[in-house]
């Protein structure tokens, strides 16, 4: 382990926590070589097993405290259908936002009380198939219900719909452009009309324990007033935001932002790419996480009880959308290097034949050390930053500079670690025409493509099988 990361490292370093699976691969050249041989460089690598070890986790946690847990795996964290069978053949739904998503969950055996469709806006089409095969509507405005409920009717059937309710201002959370208030779901038409109220739902752009426990009292109350209009919500759903740790070295977390607080004062590159300030970013080091945090959520206070009180005495099941928290370790990206160099100025450059949204979530950077898998000699030391395919300035694959020790050089791998969740997939770009990354699962006979590289999305994005 330690000899996988001495090969490079940010400075400070923020050492990358890795699975057996990953120290496995990444042992083996001639393995990862294979890979982006065969598949091109980048390529996804990804091991559903640890989803179910994850999943596992938050179900128990639930029901050490009296819970009925529900998990709809976040698809737009990662689009691997390996990983909707993974969650299907362990009992669980998928929580779908495309009609793309939707179709390809289906395809995949998934009834329609198994999946939710959370869809920031979503066109007739979406709707129309979400409906057909009984699929929970997450709504986010009035517009929306009258859209869904006229089509419905339309249709002969009934709208399974969980409206999606935004914090009250005198919680003091932060706004959310997602959902309505109270006083609007409750003019809802009611029930046996062609909306049945199956549950209610929000989202919160944190991942703090405390402030969903605070909001879940208002998801109560309206469950409350829903079942005074006839409706029968079973559950609440809290969507994302469970938490994770890439990192095991809470110090080192640490170190790194002082050490970025006193390079933005020095005003050089020793931290970062043109001393670029780090501010969105995910807590790369956290606790607690998954199965603890859900605990300390479960245990808060709510009412004259805890929040495992309110939900048992409500008859109501908490249901979770995770998107991280379900796939932390369940992949890596590996990329070959194509050159190295220097910048104009002297400046340590490592090319690598990949771009920067193909590691890339909405935070400003991917703060967890890679990993050099070398294929020949060690070399002089260098550093620098990596930097990819998009001609582009600011092409950057991580704005933290990079040390290599030994070396490095044309044909040696660069690992990203734990990328499986929101890095390989939510922004990835194929600009200049360059085919986006090739995904490949590990399975007990060896390696295979993943069926979406050959789902008929868009063929002319994909490398040949």
């Amino acid at each position: 382990m330690s000899d996988l990361r001495a090969g490079v490292h940010g400075e400070p370093a923020l050492s990358a926590r890795l699975e057996p699976w990953m120290v496995d691969l990444l042992a083996d050249p001639a393995r990862c070589a294979g890979l982006l041989q065969r598949y091109g460089s980048p390529v996804n690598v990804i091991d559903p097993a640890p989803l179910r070890r994850n999943a596992d986790e938050l179900v128990e946690a639930g029901s050490r405290a009296g819970v009925q847990v529900e998990l709809f795996f976040a698809r737009k964290a990662n689009k691997a259908l390996s990983l909707v069978d993974e969650m299907l053949s362990s009992g669980h739904g998928v929580d779908v936002a495309s009609e793309p998503e939707l179709r390809q969950v289906l395809q995949r055996g998934a009834p329609g009380e198994r999946i939710i469709l959370t869809a920031a806006v979503k066109p007739e089409p979406l709707l129309r198939l979400a409906l057909q095969h009984g699929v929970t509507i997450s709504l986010d405005s009035l517009d929306e219900a009258t859209i869904v409920a006229d089509l419905a009717r339309l249709l002969g059937t009934m709208a399974r719909v969980a409206p999606r309710l935004a914090p009250p201002p005198a919680l003091g959370l932060p706004p959310t452009r997602f959902g309505d208030h109270a006083d609007a779901w409750l003019t809802l038409p009611e029930a046996g009309g062609a909306l049945d109220a199956v549950g209610v739902h929000f989202h919160l752009h944190d991942y703090r324990a405390d402030d969903r426990a605070r909001m879940l009292g208002p998801a109560i109350d309206l469950v409350t007033g829903l079942r005074e209009r006839g409706h029968r919500p079973r559950f609440v759903d809290i969507g994302g935001g469970v938490p994770i740790s890439y990192l095991d070295d809470a110090p080192q977390w640490e170190t790194f932002w002082s050490a970025h607080r006193l390079g933005l004062e020095r005003g050089d590159e020793s931290i970062t790419w043109k001393n670029r300030a780090l501010g969105a970013v995910y807590p790369f080091h956290q606790s607690p996480v998954r199965g603890a945090w859900l605990r300390d959520l479960l245990a808060a206070p709510l009412g004259e009880g805890s929040v495992a009180d309110a939900l048992r005495a409500a008859g109501l099941a908490l249901h979770l959308e995770p998107g991280r928290a379900l796939l932390d370790g369940c992949g890596l990206t590996l990329a070959r290097v194509a050159f190295v160099k220097r910048r104009s100025d002297g400046v340590g450059l490592v090319g690598l034949e990949m771009n920067r949204t193909q590691c890339r979530s909405t935070s400003d950077d991917f703060l967890v050390d890679p990993i050099l898998v070398r294929a020949g000699a060690a070399g002089p030391p260098l550093d620098g930053f990596l930097v990819g395919a998009y001609c582009i300035e600011d092409e950057v694959i991580l704005l933290r500079r990079m040390h290599f020790a030994r070396g490095v050089a044309v044909g040696d791998v660069i690992a990203l670690p734990n990328t499986g969740g929101y890095l390989m997939h939510i922004l990835e770009s194929a600009s200049h025409q360059i085919p986006l990354a090739r995904n490949v699962v590990r399975r007990a006979a060896g390696v295979e493509p993943d069926a979406i590289d050959t789902w008929p999305n868009d063929p002319t994005t994909r490398r040949p099988a």
